[in-house]
C-alpha cells in the first residue's frame, strides 16, 4: 500500500468518526502514522484529502458494479437481473463506506457541496457503463426495446433517485434495495417490446368450402310488361 492510500484509508476512518467539518489534517495524520508535516506532502488541505476520499468511493463504487453486472451476466441473468446486480452493488458499497458513522447526512451534503465534479463526472461513468449493459444484452437476447438505450438509463437513473426521495439517505438499505429492484424489473419489463417474429402464410379458414364452386341460380325468364296482342281483343 501506497503512503497515499495509506493517508485515504486514515481520512476515510477520521470523516467517519468526526464528520467533515470536526475533522482536521492532524487527526488524519494520526490514524496514518505520519506528522502533519508529512501528510501535506501528498494533500495541501482538509478538503483536497476528502476529495480524494470521495473519489475513492465512487471508483471502487464502480469497479464493484462492473464486477456484479458481469457475474449475473455470466450466470445468464437476463437485462433486469443484471441492471439491478448493477446499481445495487454500487449503491451498497457507498452506503457500507459510511455505515455506523452518525455523521452520514453531514458527509453526504458536504460531498455534493465540495465534489460536484467528481459527482457529475461518476455520474458520466456509471451511465456509460450502464447504457453499454443495455446495449450488448440487447445484442446478445435480441431484444427489441421501445426506447433507446440511452433513454432507458435516464429512466433508470430517475427511478433510483426517486426511491431515494422515500428513503432519506438511502436507509435502511434492505427496503430501499427492494422497492427499487421492483421500480427497476417494472421500468424494464415496460421497456422490452414483443420480439419480432416472421408471418407464416396460415391457410384460409374452411378453404374446402371456399374452393368449392359455386351453384348458378336458373335464370327465371322476366315476365314480359306487355300483352300480348291476342288479350286485348
Amino acid at each position: 500500500m501506497t503512503p497515499r492510500d495509506r493517508i485515504i484509508d486514515a481520512a476515510m476512518t477520521v470523516f467517519r468518526r468526526h464528520g467533515f467539518r470536526r475533522s482536521s489534517i492532524e487527526q488524519a495524520a494520526e490514524a496514518a502514522g505520519l506528522t502533519r508535516q508529512a501528510l501535506y506532502h501528498h494533500f495541501d488541505s482538509k478538503e483536497a484529502l476528502f476529495r480524494a476520499v470521495i473519489e475513492r468511493l465512487y471508483q471502487d463504487a464502480l469497479v464493484a458494479e462492473t464486477a456484479a453486472a458481469e457475474a449475473k451476466e455470466n450466470d445468464g441473468g437476463g437485462l433486469a437481473d443484471i441492471l439491478v446486480a448493477q446499481i445495487a452493488a454500487r449503491v451498497t458499497h457507498l452506503i457500507a463506506s459510511l455505515d455506523g458513522s452518525p455523521h452520514v447526512e453531514e458527509l453526504f451534503s458536504e460531498h455534493l457541496g465540495q465534489c460536484r465534479d467528481l459527482y457529475q463526472k461518476y455520474a458520466g461513468l456509471y451511465a456509460a457503463q450502464g447504457v453499454a449493459t443495455i446495449e450488448r444484452m440487447r445484442r446478445r437476447q435480441r431484444l427489441v426495446l421501445r426506447i433507446a438505450p440511452g433513454e432507458l438509463w435516464r429512466c433508470i437513473e430517475m427511478a433510483v433517485h426517486g426511491t431515494k426521495s422515500a428513503y432519506p439517505n438511502m436507509q435502511p438499505l434492505a427496503a430501499f434495495l427492494a422497492d427499487l429492484e421492483i421500480m427497476l424489473r417494472t421500468l424494464v419489463a415496460g421497456a422490452i417490446g414483443p420480439s419480432h417474429k416472421p408471418l407464416v402464410n396460415k391457410p384460409p379458414k374452411n378453404k374446402a368450402r371456399k374452393n368449392k364452386p359455386r351453384m348458378k341460380k336458373p335464370k327465371t325468364a322476366k315476365k314480359s310488361s306487355r300483352k300480348n296482342s291476342g288479350d286485348r281483343k
